[in-house]
């Protein structure tokens, strides 16, 4: 299991997202293991965030295969940065989400190497941004997304080893809602009452939610006002939208303008700021379809599941890619100081791969 060394060398760099310095760093070291592979590697430099890269294999006529991931985390230098394990277990920023996914693909690619197998048709995409929602990168995945036919990305596995299908869409939103200052005890129906208003758009928009349909509506900060004797001039609310049908998506967005368009409290005004970070990830013939390849060419059945979390997966999936999420280790805790991922877990995903990209390779293809 050499390659827990590997992942312990980029666990101890912190790559916090806003980092540019640290995630750059762990970007470079895998240029080198990549680079001893026949990777070339495109550096998309950014000022203020880390570069994004694409690595390009040999090509040859055919389909071509990207395998996904992303080189950022979470947690500021100095909060969670040290790598431990024990015999079951690996601990660390990034164990699973997903510097422990990006060592999956590379370790299947070296067994691959190793058995003397030219390594063709399959690139591979580490993006910077992703935990704070891809904002710079989307644009660039999306743009990529439009040359391969098929794409596997290394977020986490589920803990009965599932990959994923599907991934709820989300959006966020901010409405900033403007009305009239008064002496609330002098001059008090001369005012125009922000919070009042946003205490209504907040019903209207949590109304929303639909559990059955998996559409749910969070309005999860609500600010406003100056204080107990002045009637509110200005009020805030940040709210989060996700779903898992274009159907839904169209439904809610239809209905969010209307009532940030409607003034419940005559005299105020509002205006909304934000949209869709990530479109739904849904469930296709195609994606479970690919989930039967993957049982016929490796032997073995693997359970698929559906997700509310979003993840670049969400992109390319949403640009016409067959994509399958969840190719990493599983793993707990992410996102907080208890992550960690499960060794086992990591030895099958990298056979799992080795058998599966080694496949595509010969094949250029998955089917038969």
């Amino acid at each position: 299991m050499s390659y827990i060394l590997d992942l312990q060398k980029v666990v101890n760099i912190n790559s916090y997202t806003k980092n540019k310095a640290g995630v750059d760093k762990v970007g470079q070291i895998f240029d080198g293991w990549l680079s001893e592979l026949g990777f070339d590697v495109t550096i998309y430099q950014r000022e203020l965030i880390g570069e994004h890269r694409l690595y390009r294999s040999a090509r040859r006529e055919g389909k071509k295969l990207l395998l996904l991931g992303h080189l950022d985390t979470v947690f500021p230098q100095g909060k969670f940065e040290d790598f431990s394990e024990d015999d079951e277990w690996v601990y660390g920023p990034g164990v699973c989400d997903m510097k422990g996914g990006n060592i999956v693909a590379l370790e299947a690619l070296r067994r691959i190497k190793a058995d003397g197998v030219e390594i063709a048709n399959v690139d591979i995409l580490f993006v910077s941004d992703e935990e704070t929602g891809s904002d710079d990168s989307k644009l660039l995945s999306a743009k990529l997304a439009a040359d391969y036919d098929y794409c596997l990305v290394y977020e986490a596995a589920g803990e009965n080893a599932e990959v994923v299908t599907a991934r709820k869409g989300v959006g966020t939103f901010f409405v900033e809602i403007t009305g009239v200052a008064k002496h609330a005890g002098n001059f008090y129906a001369d005012g125009v009452d922000a919070n009042l208003e946003a205490a209504h758009k907040l019903q209207k928009l949590v109304a929303l939610t639909d559990l059955l349909k998996g559409t749910t509506v969070n309005v999860g900060k609500f600010e406003g006002g100056i204080g107990a004797n002045t009637i509110s001039p200005h009020a805030h609310l940040t709210f989060e939208l996700r779903y898992k049908t274009t159907a839904e998506r169209d439904r809610v967005l239809a209905a969010i303008d209307n009532i940030v368009a409607t003034s419940y409290v005559e005299g105020t005004s509002s205006s909304m700021s934000g949209g869709i970070q990530r479109d739904v990830m849904m469930s296709s013939e195609e994606s479970l379809d690919f989930v039967e390849d993957i049982a016929r060419i490796t032997g073995q059945q693997l359970p698929s599941e559906e997700r509310g979390g979003v993840s670049d997966a969400n992109i390319v999936s949403s640009c016409g890619v067959i994509t399958l999420d969840g190719l990493g280790p599983f793993g707990d805790g992410d996102h907080t100081v208890h992550e960690r991922a499960n060794k086992q877990s990591f030895d099958e995903r990298i056979e799992l791969s080795k058998v599966l990209i080694g496949y595509f390779i010969e094949n250029l293809g998955f089917k038969e």
